[in-house]
């Protein structure tokens, strides 16, 4: 039985693909906050796959991070 999220989950992979493309462009999480519309303190949480993002903010931040939703989702790639 599993005691809590693997790397196969999607929240945890779609938050290390977030961590990835904002670092690629040099942005705290701050910045991408404050680009995108999004809270920090929601923002991190996404980040560390705890939370389960909504449908509004992934086109919030792939918009602030110039790429297109699904570019989020290419769990594993680089850009």
């Amino acid at each position: 039985m599993s005691t809590g999220p693997s790397n196969t989950d999607p929240r945890i992979l779609f938050g290390e693909r977030l961590i990835q493309l904002r670092k690629q462009r040099g942005w705290s999480q701050e910045r991408l906050s404050l680009e995108s519309g999004v809270a920090r303190s929601y923002l991190g949480g996404v980040e560390r796959g705890k939370r389960n993002i909504a449908l509004l903010n992934i086109c919030r931040l792939a918009e602030a991070l110039s790429v297109t939703p699904d570019e989020l989702f290419r769990f594993g790639e680089d850009i």
